[in-house]
């Protein structure tokens, strides 16, 4: 109930609809990745999962925003299941960063599927940024697991940074067509294409 009255705000909010460029209701594992531009980001592409894959789809989330006040630990925890990560912290950063890809293969497991954000802080929705190396990782750890392109336009403006009460928008949410780690494809040229295929989305 919670679940869906959640989706139901997100979308009402963001009043946009979904595009599929792959089959919605795919029951084998996936990685959604995305532009990121708001803290809505999130909670926008579950919300356009069919129902009964909302629940095993699992959003990587920044540790210290969504444990911040007891209403966001529970919509993390008790809605969304988020995968927490650390941005900052004690250590180096490239310790951090093993860390979190261990975090998120862990997510996975063997039946979740996961929502992240490669570019790893949020824009101003003008371009999609360069990708950090955790998704390359992740991906090199569990090549099974198919890798889906998002593009989000206008969330930057229904939740801009900064703010905490959103104003209620046209958005867009669009879905690509499914990709993997090619063989001998190196970290450099991954994340080029990755990024340049959420880039393409948002250009059609």
């Amino acid at each position: 109930m919670i679940e869906a009255l959640v989706a139901g705000l997100a979308r009402l909010i963001a009043g946009g609809s979904a595009r599929w460029h792959s089959d919605p209701a795919a029951e084998h594992q996936r990685i959604y990745f995305a532009n990121h531009t708001s803290h809505l980001d999130f909670v926008l592409i579950w919300s356009h999962l069919p129902t009964r894959l909302r629940a095993r789809t699992r959003p990587v989330a920044a540790r210290d925003y969504w444990e911040r006040g007891r209403l966001r630990r529970y919509l993390a925890r008790g809605v969304f299941n988020a995968v927490l990560v650390d941005r900052a912290g004690a250590g180096p950063a490239a310790e951090r960063g093993r860390k979190a890809v261990d975090a998120m293969v862990g997510g996975l497991g063997d039946d979740h599927s996961l929502i992240l954000f490669p570019e790893g802080t949020r824009g101003s929705g003008e371009a999609v940024a360069s990708f950090r190396s955790g998704l390359y990782h992740l991906t090199r750890a569990r090549p099974d697991v198919e890798l889906v392109p998002v593009a989000l336009e206008n969330l930057n403006r229904i939740l801009p940074k900064g703010e905490a009460i959103p104003v209620p928008m046209i958005s867009r949410v669009t879905f690509g067509a499914g990709m993997h780690l090619e063989p001998g494809e190196d970290k450099n040229a991954f994340l080029e294409r990755a990024r340049r295929a959420v880039e393409r989305l948002r250009d059609t």
